[in-house]
């Protein structure tokens, strides 16, 4: 506990996707889950930890109504920031990254993650102190195959090597920070290569070469895409 107060950190939460595939002229993240809009509960698991910071990424023109309706409604005191998210995924986590005053490590959130808790947040914290870059994860319970251009299985890797990623992915902030300008300085360049970054270990991978931990997180910490994620997560609610 006595590192916990000694580190600085901050959280990146990102609540400015459309979700298209959930059906609903309601963005996903806004979408009530137990009578409370979804990215509430990832914003109180980091209200409610020992997280210093919080940055809210929302999309273009949602501002006021986070800041009146969720900031300002339940009490997020830690959030800092409220400001608005890019093109893509990368983009807004770039501009999260900008908007943190100052830390020693970075939580980065899907905040259509709401089924984050303590126990995840600590277990990611104790192994980025030591390694300065993690993701969380689970092991895959399926046999995964590899296909390739012609939908052929191309090959089978073990199974106890694959795993799920999942978020926070947390990083030391020096290096998230710089992984992250880089990419935006060479990202036509990734682009013509056909590279396409897809989450924040990539960045780092990418980027940096650092080595990435994977940590365990929860078969629970699903993230909400469909409806049929948001009757699965409404029932972990209610089953905690």
């Amino acid at each position: 506990m006595k590192e916990k107060c000694s580190k600085r950190t901050a959280a990146v939460v990102l609540a400015a996707g459309s979700g298209k595939r959930m059906g609903s002229s309601t963005k996903k993240q806004y979408m009530l889950m137990k009578e409370k809009p979804i990215v509430y509960y990832s914003l109180l698991a980091f209200q409610n930890s020992f997280v210093d910071e919080i940055v809210l990424v929302v999309s273009p023109g949602d501002v006021g109504y986070c800041r009146k309706e969720i900031v300002g409604k339940y009490g997020f005191s830690k959030v800092s920031s409220i400001v608005e998210g890019g093109k893509e995924r990368y983009h807004s986590v770039a501009i999260g990254l900008e908007s943190i005053s100052s830390c020693d490590y970075v939580f980065i959130h899907d905040g259509a993650r709401p089924m984050l808790t303590k126990e995840i947040l600590e277990r990611a914290f104790a192994s980025v102190s030591t390694c300065d870059a993690c993701v969380v994860g689970m092991p895959v319970k399926d046999t995964i195959k590899i296909a390739d251009g012609e939908g052929y299985i191309a090959s089978t890797p073990k199974r106890n090597l694959v795993w799920m990623v999942q978020t926070p992915q947390v990083f030391s902030f020096s290096l998230i920070r710089d992984a992250y300008q880089s990419l935006l300085e060479r990202e036509q360049e990734l682009l013509q290569q056909g590279i396409t970054v897809t989450d924040d270990a990539m960045v780092v991978e990418t980027l940096t070469g650092h080595p990435v931990k994977l940590v365990e997180g929860s078969y629970e910490n699903i993230k909400i895409t469909t409806p049929e994620d948001l009757v699965i997560a409404e029932n972990f609610l209610k089953e905690n």
